[in-house]
């Protein structure tokens, strides 16, 4: 006889188990309220998103018996099929699925986890904030969350211009401030450090807090405007909590060329970083191409969200199954 495992058993309590199925009755009977339909749409594509900050998990799949298998991909997040669907009319939509990182585990991280993400035709990104606002008052008992601007976050917490410093300047704050000793990184590879360094952890200690208008190069699939300020910024945002990123919202893009553009730089970044390339999702860019109407979008981490709720410290607690008992 085998010798049994010893961690077979779930690794968190039957009242996180319990307080999940709550959680995502709340979610459901929230979204119902106003009219928004729940979905459901394919884990396995043929392409995946081409950010070079996210590695996908591949899986070969034959689509017939004794057929070629073909490389697919396990989806980072549902949002291409589903502007899809948005295109094709569907209208106000949400899904509440698992998602696929490949390289994160953590305290806050799992290469499986769940997430809720939702598109409404018609809201501008403030009016999705506001949804947003809503939600987090429903789940979490929050008030009003506190809008700061991605340029004043690294002014207050960093004493630093991110729109303005040079990139000589970038790389010694990383060197001083994060203890950074690794390859020389771009300009928003720094950023992203001295953000996840230097900021983030200061974020929503007192009050939920709104961080908008990223730079433009960080816009990923939202549209770009002008600042008040003058510079060139994403119609985004990110919702933390606790230090924590719970949310990233966008006002979405919908001009194809514009979407494919993004595809090619995208890998154009992967070449130089000796990253696999990513192939454009035509399906996408076709839809795209049809009409995607004008709309905001947002992810939302459920068990990050799930973490807050219950006070806990790791995402295993949280987990029936996390990876090392996968």
């Amino acid at each position: 006889m085998n010798e049994l495992v010893s961690n077979w058993q779930s690794g968190c309590s039957r009242s996180a188990i319990k307080a999940r199925a709550e959680l995502y009755a709340l979610i459901r009977a929230f979204f119902l309220q106003r009219d928004v339909l729940e979905v459901e749409t394919p884990l396995l594509s043929r392409s995946s998103a081409s950010d070079p900050h996210l590695e996908s998990v591949t899986a070969p799949v034959r689509y017939q018996v004794g057929g070629e298998a073909h490389l697919c991909y396990l989806h980072t997040s549902p949002e291409f099929p589903m502007k899809r669907l948005l295109a094709s009319g569907s209208g106000a939509i949400y899904q509440i699925c698992k998602t696929f990182r490949n390289g994160e585990t953590g305290p806050r991280h799992n290469p499986e986890f769940s997430m809720l993400e939702w598109y409404r035709p018609g809201f501008q990104l403030s009016d999705l904030m506001q949804e947003v606002e809503a939600l987090m008052a429903l789940v979490l008992g929050l008030g009003e969350i506190q809008v700061l601007s991605y340029r004043n976050a690294f002014l207050k917490y960093l004493n630093l211009d991110p729109f303005n410093i040079s990139l000589e300047v970038l790389a010694a704050c990383a060197r001083n401030t994060a203890a950074y000793q690794g390859p020389a990184l771009d300009r928003d590879g720094y950023l992203n450090l001295l953000l996840s360094v230097g900021v983030e952890p200061h974020l929503g200690r007192e009050q939920a807090v709104f961080l908008t208008e990223y730079p433009a190069s960080q816009a990923s699939l939202a549209k770009i405007v002008t600042s008040d300020s003058g510079h060139a910024v994403a119609q985004r945002f990110e919702l933390y909590l606790h230090g924590i990123e719970l949310a990233n919202g966008y006002l979405e893009l919908t001009d194809a060329e514009e979407q494919r553009k993004r595809f090619e730089q995208d890998n154009f970044v992967r070449q130089t970083l000796q990253l696999p390339e990513i192939p454009p999702d035509e399906y996408l860019l076709s839809a795209l191409q049809h009409g995607l109407p004008e709309c905001s979008g947002v992810a939302l981490g459920l068990d990050r969200l799930l973490m807050i709720k219950l006070g806990v410290s790791s995402i295993s607690e949280v987990l029936a199954f996390p990876i090392d008992r996968a």
